[in-house]
């Protein structure tokens, strides 16, 4: 069972950052949230974070399978490296290596 991060984001909001609330991003963001990828942008757009804390929290991100097509999708349809990747999203290549040898059919199915 998935968390509720709609409701979630939103009480946060309401309580603690009631300003942001007339942010268009993060209005549109809260309508959507149904990958980790989106998740993860309204936790950057709410919370600034120092370099140290995303350098933590970077060991603690965990993907859904949504978000890991998406972001194989793009990197094949972009023809992007596997080292590029790396860098954009702060993931290891071993990461994506072993996401695109799992999910290879997947990949070339939504290709059609």
């Amino acid at each position: 069972m998935r968390p509720n991060y709609h409701k979630i984001y939103k009480d946060i909001i309401e309580i603690e950052y009631p300003e942001k609330l007339n942010d268009p991003k993060i209005k549109n963001l809260l309508k959507k949230l149904n990958t980790t990828d989106d998740v993860l942008k309204i936790n950057h757009l709410i919370f600034k974070q120092s370099k140290d804390t995303l350098r933590d929290n970077q060991k603690l991100k965990i993907y859904d399978k949504k978000t890991i097509l998406k972001l194989l999708n793009y990197q094949k349809k972009h023809n992007f490296s596997t080292q590029y990747m790396s860098r954009k999203y702060k993931i290891s290549r071993t990461t994506i290596a072993k996401w695109r040898k799992n999910f290879l059919e997947e990949i070339q199915e939504n290709k059609n």
